[in-house]
């Protein structure tokens, strides 16, 4: 069997396997992406779905995020796939709290966030979700985006390939790289350059380079409501005071849905469905990046954050690999 080549090989069609397919093939490199699962299926798939450059620490990261979202908003219009371009509040119910928010929203504008202290009342103009009883006020940033990751990981393949000629390879998972060679099922493959996004494998592809990383898993529990009655929408995204961690029990479950509704308006809070993601984390920094031979990368290890950073983070290893 003849080989078939790329310049640019991606292993794992996760959201950051397909921000860096993406980026390589608007700069006109042929692209091929190898997936082990027949679809994709990892955290990527399993995430809520929110594009939240405000989340991320001021910096490299939050100038990050802002550059994902830039590339993130071009590829939803031009794949036409939908978004609600919502933003966020945070929301205050305790004094402790509102400290916080009002000296983020004081400093924030100065290290590049786009945000701004609303009072309770410029709060109820925005949402009617948020629970009125005791609130105290909230940070409003407009740079949250809410998508659907199970939609996007399914629709994005079709676009990527149709539009920019990307080759996918679903079922078929990369055993061995040595370039220009690449063990990848019954065809035969080469390329100039590989980018390994395989999540939370730390097993299959250089192992070695996992080895005293500071990489490990961590576990997110996530719950999605029946839809509600009469076109209820939730509007702006909301987070409150709570950082909730998740396992996957049911009396978690109860707990989450018990302090929703210390500060959250909806019509029906049963919960539909529930399940986990695995996430590939780093215990200091917001992702993991190695060059374990020439011209190969793995990315990987940013926890929740893969559908906020990819894109920002695909553009960083690209220049990086003048690709």
């Amino acid at each position: 069997m003849p080989s078939q080549h790329a310049n640019v090989a991606i292993v794992g069609a996760g959201i950051v396997g397909l921000a860096h397919a993406y980026l390589a093939a608007k700069s006109g490199k042929s692209v091929v992406v190898f997936e082990r699962s027949p679809k994709a299926a990892g955290a990527s798939v399993r995430g809520f779905g929110l594009i939240a450059p405000v989340s991320q620490t001021a910096g490299a990261s939050y100038q990050m995020a802002i550059v994902s979202r830039e590339h993130w908003m071009e590829l939803l219009q031009a794949a036409r796939l939908p978004y609600q371009p919502t933003g966020s509040l945070h929301l205050a119910y305790h004094e402790d709290e509102l400290a916080v928010i009002r000296e983020f929203c004081h400093l924030g504008p100065g290290f590049g966030y786009v945000c701004q202290w609303l009072d309770a009342k410029a709060v109820a103009a925005r949402t009617q979700a948020a629970l009125p009883a005791g609130l105290l006020g909230a940070i409003w940033s407009p740079t949250e985006v809410a998508v659907d990751p199970r939609l996007l990981l399914r629709k994005i393949p079709e676009f990527l390939a149709e539009r920019h000629g990307v080759k996918f390879r679903f079922g078929c998972a990369v055993h061995a790289i040595e370039l220009p060679r690449i063990d990848a099922g019954p065809e035969r493959w080469t390329a100039d350059a590989v980018i390994v996004c395989a999540g939370d494998d730390f097993e299959t592809l250089y192992p070695e380079t996992f080895t005293g990383s500071g990489i490990s898993r961590c576990k997110v529990q996530l719950m999605r409501t029946a839809p509600q009655p009469g076109g209820w929408r939730l509007g702006p995204s909301l987070a409150a005071g709570l950082t909730l961690r998740y396992s996957d029990k049911t009396i978690i479950d109860n707990l989450v849905i018990r302090y929703l509704r210390n500060f959250l308006q909806a019509p029906n809070l049963d919960v539909n469905e529930h399940w986990h993601a695995i996430h590939a984390c780093h215990v200091e920094h917001p992702f993991l990046l190695c060059k374990p031979a020439d011209n190969v990368r793995v990315v990987t290890a940013l926890g929740g954050a893969d559908i906020t950073l990819a894109f920002g983070l695909a553009r960083h290893v690209l220049r990086e690999m003048s690709i």
